[in-house]
């Protein structure tokens, strides 16, 4: 889990339950995308929630996670919140 903290002492990260994000303080969480099979079979991850683009489609869902979770890890590191 990559931790992003601004020089106002905000944190932003991927959720996920490797740690208590509780513990670091208040939380505010909000969708990223949306991880949905097509009508073909196939699978996408639609990131149009952070502005993002639609990826795929994928043969397996678990090939559209990845994809969904390294681009919001990339954005994460290069965008300005």
């Amino acid at each position: 889990m990559q931790l992003v903290i601004k020089p106002t002492g905000t944190i932003h990260c991927l959720y996920g339950e490797q740690l208590d994000l509780h513990q670091l303080g208040w939380l505010t969480i909000r969708r990223g995308s949306h991880v949905e099979p097509t009508e073909t079979g196939h699978w996408t991850a639609d990131l149009s929630p952070v502005g993002g683009p639609l990826l795929g489609p994928f043969s397996s869902r678990s090939e559209a996670l990845a994809a969904e979770r390294s681009w919001l890890e990339d954005r994460l590191l290069t965008v300005s919140f």
